[in-house]
């Protein structure tokens, strides 16, 4: 492809003389400077209209001659620049740009489904490339986007200037520093340093002028010191952040620990020259560092240091250090093939005394029964507590298991003394579980997971004793037993939280509604999915209160959305057939709306299809009952039961979903799934929305969308995303549309 010259651009310019060639539409002189390059008409005039009004200078080019008549006679901020053209090419146009060196920004509006021709725009050095057809909010944003990144490079060139031009606003920055700035000679002798350094150190910049920098330095630090103060590197190669002790003349001789950032003086890079000279040569000649005082933060450092590895109520070692010791004890006992033992405790009728004295005292009772336990232990025992009134122990160098079993027994015979709070005798007990290294597990997770299975077989014989651990411990019914434990514990904790995956209406890129999912914030395993922990629940008798509580949070959500006086949002929540089965839930709907004054259109509830043959009169009083109330009602995985189709006449649906294991198996934009095509066909003949579900990548989309199903939700779009980050999309967007 031929660049067009600077030369080629004069000639255009006295072809076309005088004439003004298409319209301009002028505002202030400091307006940014648009240049619209469209060959179709209604296209350039329908651009002009949309980008009217908004305070730009617009200058209008129907061919690739007018648009290179324009940028050669005025500077543009902007230009908006269509790829195909009656003349040139719009990559003829930006080559020209880019050979003239023009300072414009340009983003591509272009028809061109080809990937070649966005990847050569871009190579072009093209802020973006927009599709045609595009959206209004995506132009504008696009728009505004390049102009601000164009205003910042102009403040960025300005501030870079003025820096390089002002040897007075030079000095005046380094002297009023709160770091010292110095420069060395090739010996490593300082030949200048800034005020700052008697202010920390009371040496005068005049006594340290021509001293070596090793009278500065702590003689510890002296080997370090010399690669840092004789530094050669440049950019990122060179040295940084290299921790120095260095020397005062204070009258304590305090020492100091300095943060060193240093980099080679060479004469192409330290603006020794004036501005536009290039350097002729590259030679060494000492080097310039910044050293900033990090005393205090040191000190701060080493305190956050040891609170991230201390319980801060008992000061004992946390989960994290104690983990790290365990880890380092089963590394020496596996090395000297000794044994070890870990030791998991739970206070027992503990939230008895927390709940009847406060936490405040249950919080001392903690401290003394810490206390307790560290008496009992030998020298280079670990105790450690994980939370609540839960304690872990590690012993090393085990000889025998009867060691372990000896201190367990200390630690019974400790708690059979009461314990004084508030002039009240109290006495609480402990359950002990105890794992052996090896035989018990040789893994850190190993041995606390069969400590705490052990302890809890303890309080299963009735508590206030110990146990060593046995394989036939380790069953489903206990591991059951214990996830229990803890969704129990996640409801009472508040643990759970909602997240929200927004659906996407395609034809307008707008956010139409999204789908409410759970998600707990396990103490150890982190963010859990439903599927991880809803299956367990549904099982065991627990989704009433999660249900109970996901309606709270739904209703919660849209109530602090309404009340901040944004544009309402429909939610769909996904109900277990636990829960509908009770019979009272739409009832519970009706007083959620009540409560939190929602409309009831802004909540839509998700069934699957295999409640619908669970109890098909009960489910349609169900379904029935909420649409009286205004709520809508969508089939869930829709394809994936067993469901009749009748069902769909039968029962007051409205939605229909198309299951994400069928969106997966779309890999090919001119594939032919008929699943998809089956029930994207049914939920048109029965007047259905329909959304799709688990949408990954952009051949799924566009083999939706062309299918006729238009509303979307997925990983493609948006992930599930927090209530604050989801409102804070819409909000966003709905203010990029004003």
């Amino acid at each position: 492809m031929s660049v067009i010259s600077a030369n080629d651009s004069a000639a255009l310019v006295f072809a076309l003389g005088n004439k003004e060639p298409q319209k301009t539409f002028a505002v202030g002189a400091n307006s940014p400077r648009l240049l619209l390059v469209d060959d179709e008409p209604m296209l350039l005039n329908s651009l002009c209209e949309l980008l009217k009004g908004r305070g730009y200078h617009l200058v209008t080019a129907s061919t690739g001659t007018e648009a290179i008549y324009h940028l050669g006679r005025m500077k543009f901020d902007l230009a908006l620049l269509d790829l195909r053209l009656p003349d040139y090419s719009g990559h003829e146009i930006m080559d020209f740009i880019n050979s003239a060196e023009i300072d414009t920004k340009v983003i591509v509006l272009s028809g061109d489904t080809g990937i070649e021709a966005a990847i050569g725009a871009l190579k072009r050095g093209a802020y973006d490339y927009l599709r045609k057809p595009h959206t209004r909010e995506e132009l504008l944003t696009t728009v505004d986007n390049a102009l601000h990144q164009k205003r910042l490079e102009n403040e960025n060139h300005n501030i870079a200037w003025q820096l390089e031009c002002s040897e007075k606003l030079y000095r005046y920055l380094v002297d009023s520093s709160p770091d010292i700035i110095y420069t060395l000679n090739d010996e490593g002798r300082f030949t200048f340093i800034n005020d700052r350094a008697q202010q920390l150190l009371g040496f005068a910049p005049s006594e340290l002028i021509g001293k070596h920098y090793s009278e500065l330095v702590h003689d510890e630090d002296l080997e370090r010191a010399r690669y840092v103060f004789n530094e050669r590197r440049v950019g990122q190669r060179a040295s940084r952040n290299v921790e120095l002790r260095l020397k005062s003349q204070s009258a304590n001789e305090q020492e100091l620990t300095f943060e060193n950032t240093l980099m080679t003086i060479s004469f192409n890079s330290m603006g020794m020259y004036a501005v536009g000279k290039e350097p002729t040569q590259r030679e060494f000649f000492g080097t310039y560092g910044v050293a900033r005082d990090i005393t205090d933060r040191k000190r701060a450092e080493a305190m956050i240091s040891y609170q991230a590895y201390h319980d801060i109520l008992t000061d004992l070692p946390n989960r994290m250090l104690f983990k790290d010791r365990l880890g380092l004890a089963v590394i020496q006992a596996k090395r000297n093939q000794s044994g070890l033992a870990v030791m998991f405790i739970d206070l027992d009728r503990f939230k008895l005394v927390n709940d009847t004295l406060g936490h405040v005292k249950g919080d001392e009772l903690l401290q003394q029964v810490a206390t307790r336990l560290k008496n009992c232990l030998r020298r280079g025992d670990t105790l450690a507590r994980l939370g609540g009134d839960e304690f872990t122990v590690v012993l090393p160098e085990l000889r025998d298991k009867k060691d372990a079993e000896i201190i367990a027994e200390k630690f019974l015979e400790t708690f059979r003394k009461p314990f004084v709070l508030e002039d009240n005798e109290f006495h609480i007990s402990a359950s002990i579980g105890i794992a052996v290294y090896p035989e018990d597990g040789e893994s850190i997770d190993e041995l606390l997971r069969h400590a705490d299975m052990a302890m809890y077989h303890v309080k299963a014989q009735g508590k206030n004793g110990h146990s060593f651990y046995e394989c036939a411990m380790f069953d489903a019914s206990y591991r059951e037993i214990t996830l229990e434990k803890s969704i129990r514990r996640a409801l009472e904790r508040n643990e759970l939280t909602m997240y929200y995956q927004p659906q996407i209406d395609v034809t307008t890129g707008r956010i139409s509604g999204a789908e409410a999912l759970i998600r707990w914030n396990h103490p150890e395993r982190g963010v859990l999915t439903p599927g991880e922990f809803l299956p367990f629940a549904e099982d065991n008798g627990l989704m009433i209160p999660i249900s109970d509580w996901m309606l709270e949070a739904v209703c919660r959500d849209i109530r602090e959305r309404n009340l901040a006086g944004m544009p309402p949002i429909r939610i769909s929540m996904n109900v277990s057939p636990h829960y509908l089965d009770r019979g009272d839930f739409s009832e519970k709907m009706r007083d959620a709306l009540v409560r939190f004054d929602i409309p009831p259109h802004q909540i839509e509830v998700e069934i699957t299809e295999n409640v619908c043959i669970r109890n098909p009169q009960h489910v349609n009083e169900q379904l029935t009952s909420l649409c009286e109330l205004g709520v809508s009602v969508a089939i869930d995985d829709f394809g994936t039961g067993y469901s009749s189709l009748s069902y769909l006449h039968r029962f007051p649906i409205h939605t229909v979903k198309i299951d994400q294991s069928f969106v997966k198996e779309i890999q090919r934009e001119n594939g032919h799934f008929p699943v998809v095509l089956a029930i994207i066909s049914i939920a048109r003949g029965l007047g259905l929305n329909l959304v799709a579900e688990g949408v990954e990548t952009d051949v799924q989309a566009r083999y939706l969308e062309q299918s006729g199903c238009t509303t979307m939700q997925g990983y493609y779009y948006y992930q599930p995303l927090p209530a604050r980050t989801l409102f804070d999309i819409l909000d966003h967007k709905r203010t990029a549309c004003v």
